[in-house]
């Protein structure tokens, strides 16, 4: 799926733990668990913010600065399915089978269960997912209490992201993980995901779990074309990201992470209410003034993924590039870029001038602007220049998604400039191309002027919209 415009509703999140909850259930096997894990503390947790009062109805896994957490929505589902999630969210730490205790999630918290008719205290002691290192201590109400333990081993400690293709590992070792009960090592018999303690369990007994948390870079199934190239990060069940507020020029789609480059983690207890971080070395990529590239290397520092946009809005992504095609630098300044853009009405109107060039009119991936729902009116939208200047040229791509939406090519359009308080058409013999997937050129009369006017005529019934709008 594209990182940039896939939907990934957080909606869809908690329908997908469900699911996999219900799978578990079902089976009672953990690679279920996996993958609800996953989601809850990844796609899931991006869509709340930090103190409960925005959401996130889409979930990207990269952006520009075109997303952001909302307070409400017209169609409000996330935000009452969300919370209310949250608020259920101990009734999956566990689950009991006749003479069995699945522990499936890890958490520090004290349950009271019924295990074949016996009570039972289970007390969970862990910084879990900061690191590995859990503790449980059982409470029978009777002296013994026949059972066995189920601990679920993650498959990230197993040297697997989820029991597919779909991703895997490049550094797939399996952690050292061990078991200890009442201080003593016991086998790891592994069944369905699960290690598996059978004994008659008395008051105070203690189990310790260790899952060491090594950081792993993850690659995409080579179907996956969006990630073709790149690489993503994760530590115990947390994906991380690079986020624009602590990256050189608050740009991050530019950085190339090497295979081999060397990545430590750090706990900043003042940071995103407390988070582990990724930190390493990258290249970060420039557009040079004789077409090579240009080269720096940079820190990268990585939050968790649904610790993000809490920072206002700026680039941030999961997948980095860690082949050189894959790399996306940052251009140079050009008249259009570091103008400032208003516009008669509309979504996103920063769009027309990132420098972030479509494959096409109906391209997604990168970002866009548009005047839905107006549709069959009269639009405009203009740069405003830091300095008066002499432009000669335009070139607009026009954003058109038939068979998609409701935005079309323009009926017709116009320039105009800005001179002695009115609004001027510039001289052109040339026509105004209405083309898509393609630059639509105009080139008309010098003018000198500090604000340049693009004014369209949408189609009657459909609305508009523009991918990018350079000026020359």
């Amino acid at each position: 799926l594209p990182n940039m415009s896939a939907y990934n509703e957080t909606c869809a999140s908690i329908a997908n733990v469900y699911w996999n909850h219900r799978q578990f259930l079902l089976h009672g096997d953990a690679k279920y668990l996996d993958l609800m894990e996953r989601t809850l503390y990844n796609a899931l947790l991006s869509g709340i913010s930090l103190e409960g009062t925005r959401f996130f109805y889409p979930n990207p896994l990269e952006s520009v600065g075109q997303h952001e957490r909302a307070e409400w929505f017209g169609c409000a589902c996330c935000p009452g399915n969300v919370t209310r999630f949250i608020a259920s969210v101990p009734g999956y730490v566990y689950a009991v089978r006749d003479e069995e205790l699945f522990v499936n999630l890890y958490a520090s918290n004290e349950a009271q269960l019924v295990i074949n008719n016996n009570k039972l205290r289970v007390a969970q002691e862990t910084e879990y997912p900061w690191n590995g290192a859990i503790r449980l201590t059982l409470h029978p109400e009777a002296e013994e209490l026949p059972m066995t333990l189920n601990l679920r081993i993650p498959g990230w400690a197993q040297g697997r992201p989820l029991a597919s293709d779909l991703y895997r590992y490049l550094n797939n070792e399996p952690a050292q993980i061990s078991v200890q009960v009442n201080g003593e090592a016991v086998p790891l018999e592994i069944k369905n995901g699960f290690a598996q303690i059978r004994r008659a369990w008395r008051a105070n007994d203690v189990v310790e779990l260790d899952l060491p948390m090594l950081i792993r870079r993850v690659v995409a199934h080579d179907s996956v074309k969006a990630d073709i190239g790149r690489v993503a990060l994760e530590r115990g069940p947390l994906v991380f990201c690079a986020e624009w507020p602590d990256h050189e020029g608050g740009h991050v789609r530019n950085l190339f992470l090497a295979d081999d480059a060397g990545l430590t983690t750090e706990f900043f207890s003042d940071r995103l209410n407390g988070i582990q971080v990724l930190r390493g070395k990258v290249a970060g990529y420039y557009a040079g003034k004789k077409e090579a590239f240009e080269k720096r290397e940079q820190e990268l520092l990585a939050i968790p993924y649904y610790a993000w946009a809490h920072r206002g809005k700026g680039e941030m992504t999961v997948w980095f590039a860690r082949n050189e095609a894959a790399v996306q630098p940052v251009g140079l300044p050009t008249l259009a870029s570091t103008s400032q853009v208003q516009a008669s009405f509309g979504k996103n109107p920063q769009a027309v001038n990132d420098l972030l060039e479509p494959g096409s009119s109906n391209d997604h991936e990168v970002p866009y602007f548009h005047w839905w729902p107006n549709k069959g009116t009269a639009e405009w939208i203009q740069y405003d220049f830091n300095k008066p200047e002499e432009v000669a040229t335009v070139e607009v791509y026009w954003f058109d998604d038939t068979g998609v939406g409701e935005c079309r090519v323009p009926q017709s359009w116009r320039i105009l400039y800005w001179e002695n308080g009115d609004w001027r058409p510039v001289y052109t013999p040339g026509a105004y191309g209405i083309q898509k997937d393609q630059f639509n050129e105009v080139v008309f009369e010098t003018v000198r002027t500090t604000s340049l006017r693009l004014e369209v005529k949408l189609q009657e019934g459909w609305a508009g919209g523009i991918h990018e709008w350079k000026v020359k």
